[in-house]
């Protein structure tokens, strides 16, 4: 079918069906959802079978769907209407859920219902179950609607619409509420917008929460509910009646006229009180149930060790304190006797490179500025890089459990090996961002996987990858599951069979005896500094189009048009 892709923004959603869509065969076209003038006008040039919508924030007009069969996914079951279907699902805890595709018409959520699909819920954020359950619901559905084109839609019960949560639904109250409740708000909130709190008497939203665990607490020092009593990472400690919640970020609600209120770590938000606050560290080896940002845990006989090291970063944006941890965790690594080390990453993102957020709060400091932030930022994910380069006496695995975009994607090429799930997506470029060059090491890590001209044309393509698509081309070395849930069983199954192989002791000896060949023909120093050369242009160049491009990002500012690469239709 000739489908146009009509959404709010080019979001992971919308990309695993662009991924998906095109995979079938199908051709597909976007169009981001920027005025009704612009959606006829995509319309009339791409002469679509179908529109398919999988993230709006208003209604389709009626030119359009009362013209070309136009498909919404709405994040709920069949009767749901509204536009906070999973922040109601969350809040009321109920324990199935769905996704829905419906026709649109002159109501929203009310056209005829073409396709639905259910799952159960888990107890996580908002914009966890978005990215997994829903997304992979919401594939699934929209291959069942167009493969029903033709067909009479489903009954469907007639449902009634629900506004959005109110202010006070979403307002903790630390006094009152358990930390079963505050979480429960928090996660109904995450992404967007927010729950609402005041944190050291400055009102705010704050997302990523994590509940404290009981040894956590017998450290803690001791504080009435709503007390701010410790750090980690980027989070802060808030005792609760019954324990406690970390709340690892915050966009604050008192920043200056003509600033973005930015969403930052809360330690970072609040960098002067987190000071003042004791700091309750955890060992990198302990229970999976103690939350901090790096764990790392170790199994199998003397001779065929794996280590397993996970960081799970938000949004998967990696800031210079969390590469320097990261850095150093690997290093400590290295007097661990394994014969395979496995990166991780996180369960929602592998790595999606450089702190953008962070990097633009630096704007707001007279002691800093987005240039020197973005400086320092990338040449700390450069030293993670180089860890992983320069681990040669052990194969190292990077597990791809979510998505990978710039320079997280090259995080994982500096690995031996790359495993990942049939879901996931990659976007192995940088030119998104105001065409950054890009660093990471890249320049060595893709031509040797890929060749110089392959490796040319992918940096210069903007357009995500699936997971087959990238094995393909030889970014993935093997696509282990056909779904997330099922990643990380696969890749401890085949990290323990590649620790116990023969075989692997002879690749190990070829890693470090090509390793040492690289180095002499062309040094990994010399690699880093002329990609830093041109870095050093794209941050403090005359030409400002990286820092546009990541004001423009951080602050989700509305698109004023739809990037050539994604609008086939546009000349």
């Amino acid at each position: 079918m000739r489908i146009l892709l009509l959404t709010h923004s080019f979001n992971g959603l919308a990309q695993r069906l662009f991924c998906a869509l095109r995979a079938d065969a199908h051709e597909v076209s976007v169009e981001l959802d920027i005025a009704d003038s612009v959606t006829e006008e995509a319309v009339a040039a791409w002469r679509p079978d179908v529109v398919v919508a999988p993230f709006l924030k208003r209604r389709i007009p009626e030119s359009v769907w009362s013209r070309v069969p136009c498909l919404v996914v709405h994040p709920g079951p069949p009767g749901d209407r509204g536009p906070a279907a999973l922040d109601w699902a969350i809040l009321e805890g109920v324990r199935e859920w769905g996704v829905t595709v419906l026709q649109a018409d002159g109501d929203y959520d009310a056209g005829p219902v073409w396709a639905a699909r259910g799952f159960a819920m888990r107890a996580a954020a908002k914009s966890s179950l978005y990215r997994r359950e829903v997304t992979d619901a919401a594939v699934q559905a929209v291959r069942d609607a167009l493969s029903r084109q033709g067909a009479a839609p489903l009954a469907a019960p007639p449902g009634t619409f629900r506004a959005a949560p109110t202010a006070a639904q979403r307002t903790l109250d630390w006094t009152r509420m358990t930390s079963a409740e505050a979480t429960r708000v928090i996660d109904a909130a995450d992404g967007h917008p927010g729950a609402l709190d005041t944190l050291f008497g400055v009102p705010c939203r704050v997302f990523d929460a994590h509940r404290a665990t009981p040894a956590t607490l017998a450290r803690a020092p001791a504080g009435a509910p709503g007390d701010v009593v410790a750090r980690r990472g980027p989070a802060l400690l808030r005792r609760t009646p019954d324990g406690g919640v970390w709340i690892g970020h915050v966009r604050r609600g008192d920043v200056a006229p003509g600033l973005p209120a930015l969403k930052l770590a809360a330690t970072r938000a609040f960098a002067a009180q987190a000071e003042l606050l004791p700091t309750l560290d955890v060992a990198l080896e302990r229970d999976a149930a103690e939350w901090d940002e790096l764990r790392y845990e170790e199994w199998g006989p003397p001779d065929a060790r794996v280590g397993w090291l996970a960081f799970d970063f938000h949004n998967g944006a990696m800031d210079e304190p969390q590469c320097v941890r990261l850095r150093d965790a690997l290093a400590a690594l290295r007097a661990r006797p394994t014969r395979v080390l496995v990166l991780a990453g996180g369960s929602e993102f592998f790595s999606n490179g450089i702190h953008l957020h962070h990097i633009e709060s630096a704007s707001a400091r007279e002691d800093d500025s987005a240039a020197e932030a973005s400086w320092r930022n990338i040449q700390a994910i450069d030293d993670v890089v180089l860890e992983i380069l320069t681990l040669t006496d052990r194969l190292t695995v990077a597990a791809l459990r979510g998505n990978a975009g710039a320079g997280g994607c090259f995080v994982a090429l500096a690995a031996d090996h790359v495993w990942a799930h049939g879901d996931v997506v990659l976007n192995p470029h940088y030119k998104n961002m105001g065409n950054l060059y890009g660093s990471e090491y890249w320049t060595y890590t893709l031509p040797r996987r890929v060749g110089e001209d392959a490796a040319r044309r992918l940096m210069q393509d903007r357009l995500p990858l699936a997971a087959h698509d990238a094995a393909a081309r030889g970014l993935v070395d093997r696509v282990l599951a056909p779904a997330g849930a099922q990643i990380e069983a696969a890749v401890r199954r085949e990290a323990t069979a590649l620790a116990a192989s023969p075989a692997t002791v002879q690749a190990i000896a070829r890693k470090a005896e090509a390793r040492a060949h690289d180095e002499s023909v062309r040094p990994l120093a010399e690699h880093r500094a002329a990609e830093l050369a041109r870095m050093q242009r794209n941050f403090y160049g005359f030409d400002p189009s990286y820092h546009v491009a990541r004001h423009h990002f951080v602050t989700r500012k509305p698109h004023a048009w739809t990037p050539r690469h994604l609008a086939l239709h546009r000349p």
